[in-house]
């Protein structure tokens, strides 16, 4: 495999994109409008990641049955101090058998999590 692109179904992607970049600085690599007249938006996490984000009314009627599907990533970074202080809503930092880490939510409450780089 050269490429791993993980779709999210949000609320609002326009919002949704906004958070990304705020907070991790991820450059848009890609726009394609969609039949119902959304538009899907690539977003590059690292060279061989991408996110890919679609409105969440898009899938109910192109794809239903996965509108639920959610993914647990836990993003690794160099500035997990800096993000815990920076991201509205994050969760305590923990100990996860050696690993700092602690949650997040996007802007429609799904939680991620931010483990700190080493």
């Amino acid at each position: 495999m050269q490429k791993t692109r993980i779709m999210l179904y949000v609320t609002d992607v326009d919002r949704s994109v906004k958070f990304w970049q705020d907070y991790f600085e991820l450059p848009v690599v890609a726009k394609m409008p969609l039949a119902d007249g959304s538009q899907n938006v690539v977003l590059t996490l690292n060279a061989g990641t991408e996110l890919s984000l679609f409105s969440r009314s898009f899938i109910a009627a192109y794809s239903p049955e996965v509108l639920n599907n959610v993914p647990s990533l836990m993003l690794f970074s160099e500035r997990f101090e800096e993000l815990h202080d920076e991201l509205p809503g994050a969760t305590e930092i923990v100990d996860d058998n050696g690993q700092l880490a602690f949650g997040f939510p996007d802007p429609d409450g799904t939680y991620f999590a931010v483990g700190q780089a080493k």
